[in-house]
C-alpha cells in the first residue's frame, strides 16, 4: 500500500507528495484544536451553553454572553493557538537546521535576545506598547541570531557548534536580563517580571491580528523550506551536490525562526518548552524522517491551548500563567526523553 498521495497540478507542472499518516495526524490535531477552542468558550466561572456561544459569535445573545465570548475568551484562545503555532514551527525549523532535539529558540538564545530587546523598551524606554516592544523583540532576536551564526561559523556552520554557542549566548542574555531588572524602577520591574513569566491573561484582538499578519506572511515561506531542510539533513556536502544553496537555506531558516519567536514573545511573553517539545512530539506522531512542519505547527497550537485551558480551569482563582504550565509540561517531557535515552543505553 502506497503511504503517500501525489497531488498534481494542471498539466503536471506542479506535484506535491503528501504522506497519509502525516495528513491523518494533521487532521486529528486540527480537530483537537477545535475541541479545545470550543471548551475554552463554553467553560469558566460564567458557563455558557453551545447555543449561547453561537448566538454571541453572531452578535446576538445577552450582553454578558457577548462580552465573555467575543471580548475575553475568544481572543485568549486564538492567541494561544497562534502563539503555539508560531513556536511549533520555529522549533521544527531550528531543530532540523541544527540536527539536535535541543536546538530550539528558547535553548539557543533567540528567545532570550527577543526578550532582552523587548525589556529594553519596557524598562529603558518606558514604553510597553505592542509596536515598540515588537520592534525591540525583532531587533534583539535578529542581533542574537546574527551573533550566534557568526560565532559558530568557521568553514561552515555545524549543528553542534550552533547549539553550543547558542547555549552560551543564552546564559549571557540571562545575566543581562537580570541586570536590567535589578536596575529598573519598581513598577517597571514588576511589570517586566509578570510579562516574562509568559501569560495569556487579558489578551485582546490586537495580539490576534498581529499574530495573524505575521503567520500569514511567514508560514508559507516556512513551509516552502520543508524540502530544502530535509535535503540539508543529509549533510552539507550531499546537499551541495544536489544543487542546494546551503548558506541561503540556513539564513532564511534562521530569519524565519527569529520572526516567529519574536511574534510569539510580543503577544504572550516568553513561553518555554513549546518550541522544544512540539517538533519531537510531531515527529513521533507522524513517524516522519525530516521536519514535519505542518504537524509541528498544529502540535504547538494544541500544546499551548491545552496548557492554558488547564491552568485556567484547575486554578480558576489564581489564574496561573500559561508559561508556568508549559514549564511543568516541559519538565515532564524532558524526564520522559531522558528515561527513553536511559532505556536505550545512551545516557
Amino acid at each position: 500500500m502506497n503511504p503517500q498521495w501525489t497531488v498534481r497540478g494542471r498539466r503536471d507542472r506542479v506535484s506535491l507528495r503528501v504522506r497519509r499518516r502525516a495528513a491523518f495526524v494533521a487532521c486529528a490535531l486540527a480537530a483537537l484544536c477545535l475541541v479545545v477552542l470550543l471548551a475554552s468558550l463554553l467553560t469558566g466561572q460564567f458557563s455558557i451553553s453551545v447555543p449561547g456561544v453561537l448566538r454571541a459569535l453572531a452578535g446576538e445573545g445577552t450582553l454578558q454572553q457577548r462580552y465573555f465570548v467575543n471580548d475575553v475568551r475568544l481572543p485568549r484562545v486564538l492567541t494561544a493557538l497562534l502563539v503555539g503555532a508560531a513556536l511549533g514551527t520555529s522549533g521544527a525549523i531550528f531543530q532540523s537546521l541544527s540536527g539536535n532535539p535541543l536546538g530550539s529558540p528558547d535553548i539557543i538564545g533567540f528567545n532570550g535576545g527577543a526578550t532582552a530587546g523587548a525589556l529594553v523598551c519596557i524598562i529603558v524606554l518606558h514604553d510597553s506598547s505592542l509596536l515598540v516592544t515588537g520592534s525591540g523583540a525583532v531587533a534583539g532576536g535578529a542581533a542574537v541570531a546574527v551573533l550566534v551564526y557568526l560565532l559558530a561559523y568557521r568553514a561552515e556552520v555545524t549543528g553542534y557548534r550552533l547549539v553550543l554557542v547558542g547555549v552560551g549566548m543564552n546564559a549571557l542574555l540571562g545575566a543581562g536580563i537580570a541586570y536590567l531588572l535589578s536596575r529598573a524602577e519598581l513598577t517597571d520591574s514588576l511589570n517586566a517580571q509578570i510579562w516574562m513569566v509568559g501569560s495569556l491573561n487579558g489578551r485582546s484582538w490586537d495580539e490576534v491580528w498581529i499574530l495573524l499578519v505575521v503567520l500569514a506572511l511567514v508560514l508559507p515561506a516556512a513551509m516552502a523550506l520543508s524540502r530544502p531542510l530535509l535535503t540539508l539533513e543529509l549533510g552539507s556536502d550531499s546537499a551541495v551536490s544536489l544543487g542546494l544553496s546551503v548558506h541561503s537555506v540556513r539564513r532564511w531558516a534562521i530569519a524565519l525562526s527569529v520572526l516567529l519567536s519574536a511574534a510569539s514573545i510580543v503577544a504572550a511573553g516568553p513561553i518555554s518548552f513549546v518550541a522544544l517539545a512540539a517538533p519531537q512530539i510531531a515527529k513521533r506522531l507522524a513517524r516522519s524522517v525530516g521536519p514535519s512542519l505542518v504537524v509541528s505547527t498544529l502540535t504547538g497550537s494544541c500544546l499551548l491551548a491545552i496548557a492554558d485551558l488547564v491552568s485556567q480551569r484547575v486554578f480558576p482563582a489564581a489564574q496561573m500563567p500559561a508559561g508556568i504550565a508549559t514549564i511543568v509540561l516541559g519538565g515532564l517531557y524532558l524526564g520522559w526523553l531522558l528515561l527513553g535515552e536511559l532505556r536505550r543505553g545512551r545516557a
